[in-house]
């Protein structure tokens, strides 16, 4: 995937005539113009004047795309109809054919006949309600409504941040336009979105591809160019290539039906990383002050982070950190199990299922569509390995305990592994923690134990004993004694 741009333009504009590629940035050495400047071509004092024009309309332009107060935003202002706006042009640049009948009933009838196979490899039952093939377009409009959910949280924090981080003195002399710099810096992150959005559309094959049902729970598609793509130079027939997709496809969606739990439990993680981020403003003004302003490329890299870091890369803290594990792991632990049933469900039914497991594998190590795009929008490198760790986990787990045990793990969070566990699996298919925990009679605290007045009645018992018995001088012998 390209990168992800996170500017003023937009993407692939066929109007964009500015010659901004040409290498005439307006930046390099040239002579000084009549007031001085150095670098100023002509004597503009702002540099090249057709490259500060275009800019000026490219930031005139996104002003006018503004949300009008009825239409919807993100908790932090983030339009995500603008995103939605932006991601349909990236697709629509790239060319988005419509989807046919024929390539639609192939489809349809690799994921009925894909969730079948599932019935052997988990005792989860089919989740799947609908069957469906999107265009790109299509896959754009479907999933928004998700994206948004998912990235809200991200979203507001960058653009609560753009106001809140300001220098004092410049937030006491820019109180009154706090407003409007937090509804620019919403427009710039809900610009990012759309973009990385719309490129994603261009690499995924279905509705899971990210880890989650970005549809909902139980409306399986696939996109026909996504899985003519996906089987590029493998050399596997296409019904082969369908019908692998399919089995990926259908078993997410069994999963996220029948555990309840488990998509707000990502969408938690998401949260909480959120809640964490912070930005260096000592980092941003830095690299503010060595922005050209003259050139726009340069300031289109900056925003964009092309060099490795953008202007808002959120500083890397130990409660980041941890969020960022906790959230590693559970699409690891997500992608893992598909991995496993699908691999069970398909290895005596299509004759080149190692093949595509393979290239399924090499598809992430090189960066799929959820790690490019959990790292741009959520700040999220998932790493191969621990999708290896979580397979092997979940296989092991189905060796020791079968099918019905391995699933079982799924009925709450609190049963599910750990990060540990997975650099350990064969501690938790044992059963054994990853804790030492000293030896303990707990009996101690399983029987009762005499409370105070338990005491008291125990002694007075006692003495009442002590009293009847034989050879006792007590209040009932006394006249006998007399």
């Amino acid at each position: 995937m390209s990168d992800l741009p996170f500017g003023f333009s937009m993407p692939n504009d066929p109007d964009d005539e500015s010659g901004r590629r040409s290498g005439n940035s307006g930046s390099g050495a040239g002579d000084n113009g009549p007031g001085g400047v150095p670098n100023m071509p002509g004597g503009f004092p702002f540099g090249d004047p057709q490259q500060m024009a275009q800019m000026l309309r490219q930031f005139a332009d996104m002003m006018a795309a503004q949300p009008s107060p009825g239409s919807p935003a993100g908790e932090g202002g983030v339009s995500w109809d603008i995103a939605k706006n932006i991601a349909r042009h990236t697709v629509s640049a790239k060319g988005d054919a419509s989807v046919g009948p024929i390539d639609n009933a192939h489809m349809q009838e690799a994921l009925q006949l894909a969730d079948l196979w599932l019935n052997e490899a988990t005792t989860l039952p089919s989740g799947v309600q609908t069957m469906e093939a999107w265009s790109r377009s299509e896959w754009v409009e479907r999933t928004m409504d998700t994206w948004a959910r998912l990235c809200d949280p991200l979203t507001s924090r960058i653009v609560e941040s753009m106001g809140q981080n300001l220098p004092e003195e410049m937030q006491s002399v820019a109180g009154p336009f706090m407003g409007m710099v937090r509804q620019v810096g919403g427009m710039l992150v809900g610009q990012q979105a759309g973009q990385a959005i719309g490129e994603l559309a261009s690499e995924v094959v279905g509705s899971t591809d990210v880890g989650i049902p970005l549809a909902g729970e139980g409306h399986a598609a696939l996109l026909p160019s996504g899985v003519t793509a996906f089987g590029e130079g493998l050399e596997i027939p296409r019904d082969e290539v369908r019908l692998y997709l399919a089995a990926r496809e259908s078993a997410h969606h069994r999963l996220f039906s029948h555990v309840p739990w488990l998509r707000s439990h990502v969408f938690s993680l998401v949260e909480e990383y959120a809640r964490g981020m912070s930005f260096d403003m000592s980092g941003l003004e830095e690299k503010l002050g060595h922005i050209d302003i003259s050139n726009p490329e340069a300031l289109q890299e900056a925003l964009s982070g092309a060099e490795g870091g953008g202007l808002f890369q959120p500083e890397d803290t130990p409660q980041q950190k941890a969020s960022l594990a906790r959230l590693e792991t559970a699409l690891a632990l997500i992608e893992g199990w598909v991995s496993v049933v699908v691999e069970a469900a398909v290895a005596d039914r299509l004759p080149q299922a190692a093949s595509l497991g393979e290239a399924t594998r090499r598809r992430r190590a090189s960066g799929g569509p959820a790690e490019h795009t959990f790292a741009a929008l959520v700040g999220l490198e998932m790493r191969p390995r621990r999708v290896r760790e979580a397979a092997a986990l979940w296989r092991a787990l189905g060796e020791a305990r079968g099918t019905e045990g391995r699933d079982a793990v799924w009925a709450h969070p609190d049963l599910m592994p750990s990060s540990s566990d997975l650099d350990d699996p064969g501690a938790f298919v044992r059963g054994e923690s990853d804790i030492d925990v000293p030896d303990i009679d707990i009996s101690q605290f399983t029987e009762a134990q005499p409370t105070e007045r338990d005491a008291s009645d125990s002694e007075a018992t006692d003495a009442k004993d002590t009293d009847d018995a034989p050879g006792t001088d007590n209040g009932d012998n006394k006249e006998d004694n007399g």
